[in-house]
């Protein structure tokens, strides 16, 4: 097999994989992937090597990440890296457009004097690990999902859908109190408005506090006749004794064939 169909094999490979993948000779990089080329908005590896510098450099320097700063005199930052826990492993870097991702980092150098590094994106994972670590996932008031933890995930939680062939159905619940004083700051009947909704959803689907008298619903569904049923389930809901002195009003929004979930997120508050 010549050296060029060797390396349009390996290019292929690398190609079909959905981490950003480098592979470097020493210190110098010699190919990428699909995957790292539309990150860095570059046709390919040459181009890369045009419009950028020294590669660590795209290593953005805040403490919680490897960085150049780390590494120590007469090493590599592949030396500099692997020193570090697995778990803290993790570099982040910037698009063009200034948009930051976090990505855990693998190093295969199994052939001498090359090394094969793996970009596997965190992003979503890294920030709900981090609000969760900080209790900022959870609104204190009402005990559902706070917003800003929502959208944080809400891309994981379309991946999923994607994953698994569904579609994301959601439900906005508007509630008042029925003697018109304020919701807002009533934890008890927030809470009890949560804990009677919640027992009649699945543990994944996720119940947000949107806004001051606002909850959102979305979850998992195969079918739109199966996101209208859990909508008139929840409608019925809303009769119960426990929370009779609030009266509610409930829409159903479905994700549409080639909507995303920024775009059904700004039909929450049409």
């Amino acid at each position: 097999m010549s050296d060029m169909v060797s390396l349009d094999l390996v290019q292929s490979v690398v190609d079909a994989q959905k981490d950003l993948v480098a592979i470097f000779h020493n210190d110098e990089i010699i190919m990428t992937n699909k995957a790292f080329n539309n990150f860095f908005a570059v046709s390919s590896c040459a181009q890369y090597k045009t419009d950028f510098g020294l590669f660590v450099n795209n290593f953005v320097p805040h403490p919680s990440y490897f960085n150049k700063d780390k590494i120590e005199a007469d090493e590599t930052w592949f030396d500099a890296i692997v020193r570090m826990p697995e778990l803290e492993r993790i570099v982040s870097m910037m698009t063009p457009s200034y948009e930051p991702h976090a990505f855990s980092v693998a190093i295969d150098n199994s052939v001498d004097e090359y090394s094969i590094v793996t970009f596997s994106d965190i992003t979503q994972t890294l920030i709900k690990r981090i609000m969760i670590d900080n209790h900022a996932n959870m609104d204190i008031q009402s005990g559902a999902y706070a917003k800003e933890y929502f959208v944080h995930v809400a891309q994981s939680y379309e991946d999923a859908a994607r994953f698994n062939e569904k579609i994301l159905g959601s439900i906005v619940i508007h509630a008042d109190k029925k003697d018109a004083s304020d919701l807002g700051n009533d934890s008890d009947m927030l809470n009890a408005l949560v804990s009677h909704f919640r027992s009649s959803i699945r543990q994944d689907d996720m119940l947000t506090r949107w806004s001051s008298n606002a909850f959102v619903l979305v979850f998992l569904v195969d079918s739109e006749a199966n996101a209208m049923r859990m909508f008139e389930k929840l409608q019925g809901v809303i009769a119960h004794d426990n929370i009779e002195e609030l009266q509610c009003q409930l829409s159903l929004h479905i994700q549409e064939k080639n909507e995303d979930i920024n775009s059904l997120i700004r039909r929450f508050d049409a």
